[in-house]
Order: C-alpha cells, then structure tokens, then sequence
C-alpha cells in the first residue's frame, strides 16, 4: 500500500541541502573564517585590543575626516552607538576628534598613526586571507566571486539610497 506523505512536512535532508546554500549562512562562515583567520595575525603584530567589528567603523573614515553622524550613516548604527565606540576607538587610539569648524556641536573624525599603520598591517593579513582562498578555488574563480559581489553590494546600496528595496 502506498501512502501519501504531506508536502509541507519538515524534511531534514531537503533542509541539509537548503542550509548548505543559504547565502546568508555562507556569507555569516566566510566572515567566521575572516575574522578566526585574522584577528590572531593582527593581536601579534600588536595590535591586541582589536577587534575585527571595528572595521565597519574605521574602514568608513575619509582621509579629511567624518563626522560622526557620517560615520554614523555609513556604518548603519545610531549616533548613540557611533558616539560610544568613537569613544572607544580614540581610547584604544586608533583615531583623534576635532571640533567641526563648521558646525561647534559636532566633531571630525580622523584616523591617528596607528589606525593609518593598523590598515598597512591589516592589508598583509587580507592578502594572506585572499593567498588561502585563491589556492582552494583559484585567482581566477575568486576574482568572479569579489566581482559578482562588488555587483551586489553596489547595486543593492543604489537601491537602498532611492528607496526601492
């Protein structure tokens, strides 16, 4: 006798195979991988108080300064936190504030010497990083991955700014 299974059952095998090409499940192991591979290699070059979070924080200052409300924006947290981990960020160094010439309520943001040396530092460690992945999968093929995704995140952002997401 045959019996008919329900279709909308939880099916763990069809799960397995869904989870092993979930983007963001893919995306949340390769920024695992990134920051396990990394953040060892920058605490012995010194660099023991930091944390690769910072980098969404640090990577968004220009060469003349942002503010912190920019910083703020392009970081996508609330001045609030902005202002607590500027705080933190020129306490541990890597960066130094002066007042806005323009607007007295407000600060500039600026990368000190040892924010400008950790990203030499961390540019070693990235290739390093890119140097693994290029010996699993090849320059060639990492070169299409880091393209499609510049793609992405390119066009996503355009259309974040206008509103159509």
């Amino acid at each position: 006798m045959f019996v008919e299974t329900d279709k909308e059952s939880f099916d763990f095998n069809q799960y397995r195979t869904v989870r092993e090409r979930s983007i963001g499940r893919l995306f949340w192991r390769l920024k695992r991988f990134t920051t396990t591979f990394i953040e060892p290699r920058l605490h012995a070059q010194g660099y023991t108080d930091f944390k690769m979070s910072y980098l969404m924080f640090l990577s968004n200052i220009e060469e003349g300064g942002t503010t912190n409300n920019e910083l703020a924006k392009r970081a996508c947290v609330t001045k609030q936190m902005m202002s607590k981990i500027v705080g933190l960020l020129e306490n541990e160094g890597y960066i130094y504030t002066q007042k806005n010439p323009v607007d007295s309520r407000s600060s500039i943001i600026f990368l000190n010497e040892r924010g400008k040396a950790l990203f030499v530092t961390l540019k070693q460690c990235m290739q390093e990083a890119r140097d693994k992945f290029d010996a699993i999968v090849g320059y060639d093929r990492m070169e299409q991955v880091i393209d499609t995704m510049v793609d992405l995140v390119n066009t996503l952002e355009n259309e974040e700014q206008k509103g159509n997401v």
